[in-house]
């Protein structure tokens, strides 16, 4: 077997420690007979797997007691409308930051649900803290760290006094400490640096919960969920399995601190070879550059294909940026080793030498 350097956005990489992990427990789960996907959610094999996991995330993120782990479906984008139905808790009116598209399509659902004021709006680049239009009877400030499909990323924690912040953190979750007690809610699909698409993480501050509109759906209302431990239907059980290991392999390697210096290596290597070259560039502003997502164009573009082509027969894969904005992207998510950006690396000065 053949193993490629997957720069895929999402779903993306997985560790192969916890792919061979699931492997070895597919058909038998800790000698229970069944394999993880077998099993009922309510039953004590896989309850103890699931308390195990949310355990994990709160060691791992330092996650401070008055706040609700959700483990729920419908990926991050499901939230955009579940927000507003649990969070303006009787307000009109909510602020957004849009840096991209992720805050574009966050924006337009909430639009359904209450006055949106956009309180800044960048391209390629973040707004900086003076830059923001905040209104301090806002119900809720939502922003997106990392905007996967730019590569724009915040380098600082957006100040909104007494209003809660909301951060939809799918890109940027787990890739190095933050303080939770920062946000009123951060949730994250799974697909980048959790473990597979279908399953999305919530982490919302307790007093936030409580006051969903009245037509709110049971299933996006937060209080039901939390009221049933994440299990009012059946949860995804086999991603919230894998989760589990993956945030078990993050504290085996050293916990967040660890890999965000592996994460800081990687992303330094990678943009500091694009910015050595004539050959290739990086559009997005230096201040603003994602640790995950690195999108990058080449020179001439007619070469875009050949570049692709090749990489691909060098088993590097699904370096092909968005369709929104053309390209190249390398997401460099916790599952990507060193090993494999300087992979990427060489094949790019290589390619130049050919082409350039």
């Amino acid at each position: 077997m053949s193993r490629v350097y997957n720069f895929s956005a999402g779903p993306a990489a997985l560790p192969q420690d916890v792919l061979q992990q699931a492997r070895d427990e597919m058909l038998d789960w800790e000698s229970s007979g069944m394999s993880v996907m077998e099993m009922s959610h309510r039953g004590k094999e896989f309850t103890s797997i699931a308390a195990a996991a949310e355990a994990d995330l709160r060691e791992l993120m330092a996650i401070p007691e008055n706040y609700k782990v959700l483990f729920l479906q419908g990926g991050a984008s499901s939230q955009f409308a579940a927000i507003p139905m649990n969070l303006l808790r009787g307000k009109k009116r909510a602020d957004y930051i849009n840096t991209g598209s992720w805050s574009k399509k966050a924006i337009a659902e909430a639009k359904r649900f209450c006055d949106v004021n956009v309180a800044a709006e960048t391209s390629m680049c973040t707004p900086s803290q003076d830059e923001l239009n905040l209104n301090p009877d806002a119900a809720y400030v939502h922003y997106t760290p990392n905007e996967t499909i730019q590569g724009v990323e915040f380098p600082y924690v957006p100040e909104t006094g007494d209003v809660p912040l909301i951060a939809d953190m799918s890109s940027t979750i787990l890739s190095r400490p933050i303080d939770v007690s920062k946000f009123g809610m951060i949730y994250a699909g799974a697909q980048k640096n959790i473990g597979p698409a279908g399953l999305t993480v919530v982490i919302v501050r307790e007093d936030l919960i409580g006051e969903a509109m009245p037509d709110t759906p049971t299933m996006f209302n937060y209080a039901t969920m939390m009221d049933a431990g994440s299990m009012y239907n059946t949860p995804p059980t086999y991603g919230w399995y894998l989760a589990g290991l993956v945030f078990k392999w993050l504290k085996g390697n050293g916990g967040l601190q660890a890999i965000a210096k592996v994460n800081g290596r990687k992303a330094f290597k990678l943009y500091a070879y694009i910015d050595g070259s004539s050959f290739y560039s990086n559009p997005v502003a230096t201040n603003s550059r994602s640790w995950m997502n690195v999108p990058f164009v080449l020179a001439n573009s007619e070469l875009d294909a050949s570049f692709l082509a090749e990489a691909k027969e060098a088993n590097l894969v699904t370096l092909k940026g968005h369709r929104s904005v053309g390209g190249m992207r390398a997401s460099i998510y916790n599952a990507m080793p060193e090993e494999g950006v300087q992979a990427l690396i060489d094949f790019m000065a290589d390619f130049e030498k050919r082409n350039g």
